[in-house]
C-alpha cells in the first residue's frame, strides 16, 4: 500500500522580509533548476485598456530585479498586449508552481526596457524565432496558415537564410520587438497550506518617477508587508 501524500509544512519567514521579489527571484531559479515543468519561467501577465477592458495571455519571465524591484519580458509592442501597456501602462503578474505549491503575484507599472537589453535578448534567440519576429504582425487577422508561412519564407529570403541551421545569417532586432518591465507596487507571496490553510503576505510600496529623467526608472519607498488570510 502506497503512503499518503506528505503535508506541505513550508511558510514564509517570520518576520516578513523587507525585499519580497527576492523571495520570488529564488522561487523562479530554483523551479528553473528543478524543471518539473515544460517552461517554469511561465507568467500570466494581465494587461487593460484605457477603458479598464482587461485581458490575460502566458508570457516568459526573463528576469526578477530585486532590487530595484522589476520584472522583465519580451513581446511584439503592436501586440494587442503591446497597444494596451501603451495606452494603460500598467499591468498584473501571476507566476505559479503547482508542484513547489507556490505562487507570486505583482502589480505594478510597466515600461520598456532599454534597448540594450533587447538587442542582448533577441539576439540570444533561435534563429526560427528571429524570422517570427519579423514575419508576424502579432493580434492582426491573417486570411490563411499559408500566408503567413509565406512572409516567413520571405523574411528568410530578405536576410539570406538558406535553413534553420544557418548560423551564419544576421538577423536583427525589429524596432516593434522588445522588452518591458513590470516595476513592482505591490507584491503577493503564497505557500500552501494543509486544509487549505494557506501562508499569503503581500508587500506595497510607492513608486515615483526620477526627476528630469526619461529613463524610465524610479525611486521607490521601502517596502510595507503583512500577511493576510488565505
Amino acid at each position: 500500500m502506497s503512503s499518503p501524500n506528505p503535508v506541505h509544512t513550508e511558510v514564509l519567514p517570520d518576520p516578513l522580509p523587507s525585499q519580497p521579489l527576492k523571495i520570488a527571484a529564488a522561487w523562479l531559479a530554483q523551479a528553473s533548476k528543478e524543471r518539473n515543468q515544460p517552461n517554469p519561467n511561465a507568467m500570466v501577465l494581465a494587461t487593460a485598456t484605457r477603458d479598464g477592458i482587461p485581458s490575460a495571455r502566458v508570457v516568459l519571465c526573463k528576469d526578477i530585479v530585486a532590487p530595484p524591484g522589476y520584472v522583465q519580458f519580451y513581446t511584439n509592442y503592436q501586440s494587442r498586449k503591446g497597444r494596451e501597456l501603451t495606452e494603460n501602462p500598467r499591468a498584473a503578474l501571476v507566476m505559479h508552481w503547482d508542484h513547489m505549491h507556490r505562487q507570486v503575484r505583482v502589480e505594478g507599472r510597466i515600461v520598456k526596457a532599454p534597448e540594450s537589453d533587447s538587442d542582448a535578448y533577441f539576439s540570444s534567440r533561435a534563429l526560427g524565432s528571429r524570422v517570427g519576429a519579423w514575419a508576424s504582425h502579432q493580434s492582426e487577422p491573417v486570411a490563411s496558415r499559408q500566408l503567413l508561412l509565406d512572409a516567413v519564407a520571405a523574411v528568410s529570403k530578405r536576410f539570406g537564410i538558406r535553413d534553420a541551421s544557418d548560423t551564419s545569417a544576421s538577423v536583427p532586432r525589429p524596432p516593434h520587438w522588445g522588452g518591458y518591465r513590470l516595476w513592482a507596487e505591490a507584491v503577493e507571496l503564497w505557500v500552501e497550506g494543509d486544509s487549505r490553510i494557506h501562508d499569503r503576505a503581500r508587500w506595497t510600496r510607492t513608486l515615483t518617477p526620477k526627476d528630469n529623467k526619461d529613463d524610465g526608472e524610479f525611486e521607490y519607498s521601502p517596502w510595507s508587508g503583512t500577511r493576510i488570510q488565505p
